[in-house]
């Protein structure tokens, strides 16, 4: 999968240093998935959720934070919509960000 765009999560990390290695992992793995489909996801990570949209939550650092990323499946993108803790989840809608 291709990812835009890693200097979000690198921004992230650099202030939120606990984040760094769940991030790094997170996107390794994202970017040599081929995801096809939702399912295809849940095999991968059985935590993710997904809502409206195309829209996918996932749990970073044991649920510290949330990630949250648009999929377009057809031409294998991920987009990152919001990484944050959950004060800051809380605050968005995840169907539109």
């Amino acid at each position: 999968m291709r990812i835009i765009s890693k200097k979000t999560l690198r921004e992230f990390w650099k202030i939120h240093a606990d984040a760094e290695q769940p991030l790094k992992a997170w996107h390794a793995k994202a970017k040599l998935a081929e995801w096809k489909t939702s399912n295809d996801i849940k095999n991968d990570y059985r935590n993710a959720s997904f809502v409206a949209n195309n829209r996918i939550i996932f749990n970073i650092k044991g649920n510290t934070y949330r990630l949250v990323v648009a999929i377009n499946y057809d031409f294998g993108i991920i987009y990152i919509r919001f990484i944050g803790n959950h004060k800051d989840y809380d605050k968005i809608d995840t169907t539109t960000i």
